[in-house]
């Protein structure tokens, strides 16, 4: 069915439609890595308590905590591509509601050349350089509209990104601290390695995993827009052309704006017992 969508669309929509249908798919990958993630965390530390070595069980332990949360990370990397998402479908629904009315300024352009040509002093000349005003209002309404969410779409875009890439390379840190921690100095046959002395040192680490996370910020410019320089048709507040007409907000997108990129939930990383739970499938169109 959505494929019968897509092909009943207008070209630029159709376009859309692609690019929407593929991002699809690379949101079903990163929430498939973020499962997978979680899996081989909880894998590395059931091998590690397997081993029946307290160093590499500790360690491996700790670093599944890690792991898991660089999972979890994937999976908040996709609700916000999500998000944008939603974005482009607004840009779709603004090129599908407005190619009637380029269509018809073609048509109203097409019809005011003939009869300059054939009737000049045609008294219809006057009603159809209304219409095609009103028609140009309308492309241009559209056209903001598409500009605008464009813009909007590729924020939330670009700050996901650089927020999963952040956090990722906190969690990498810390987990380079940890693996520090596991002597691998070689034993010769007769003596007894001794025992882990740094499991203080250890959970400490994963606290400050935690801390970091918790009080992360995003520090990055934000997008400026001359949104607000518009009225609320999406036409330029000084404007005064006659005949102006908005597309509908119901089909173009209207007040639907995703919600800005928040924070993940504080997770608990502080302790060496793994609660993993596999994220619900996401309903998309």
């Amino acid at each position: 069915m959505a494929s019968l969508r897509g092909m009943q669309q207008p070209e630029l929509a159709k376009k859309l439609f692609k690019i929407i249908k593929s991002e699809n798919h690379a949101i079903g990958a990163y929430e498939s890595a973020s499962r997978e993630r979680i899996s081989i965390a909880s894998q590395l530390s059931d091998w590690g308590e397997a081993t029946g070595d307290d160093s590499v069980s500790d360690v491996s332990d700790k670093v599944g905590v890690l792991l898991s949360e660089m999972g979890e990370q994937e999976d908040l990397f996709a609700q916000n591509l999500e998000d944008y998402r939603s974005v482009l479908k607004q840009i779709r629904n603004t090129e599908s509601s407005v190619q009637p009315s380029r269509d018809q300024k073609g048509k109203i352009t097409d019809e005011i050349q003939r009869l300059k040509y054939k009737e000049p002093q045609s008294t219809k000349l006057v009603q159809l350089e209304q219409e095609l005003v009103r028609a140009e209002a309308q492309n241009l309404v559209a056209e903001a509209q598409t500009r605008q969410k464009l813009k909007e779409a590729y924020d939330i875009h670009s700050a996901a990104v650089i927020e999963r890439a952040e956090k990722q390379i906190l969690l990498a840190r810390h987990m380079r601290r940890l693996i520090q921690l596991l002597d691998d100095t070689p034993v010769v046959p007769g003596d007894v390695r001794p025992p882990f002395e740094h499991s203080a040192q250890a959970r400490q680490i994963l606290n400050d995993a935690e801390d970091d996370l918790r009080e992360w910020q995003p520090s990055i410019d934000p997008v400026p827009s001359s949104a607000t320089e518009m009225g609320t048709n999406l036409m330029p507040s000084s404007s005064t052309t006659a005949g102006e007409s908005t597309v509908d907000p119901s089909v173009a997108g209207g007040d639907d704006v995703p919600a800005q990129l928040e924070s993940p939930e504080k997770r608990d990383v502080s302790g060496s017992t793994m609660v993993q739970e596999t994220p619900a499938e996401y309903q998309r169109q």
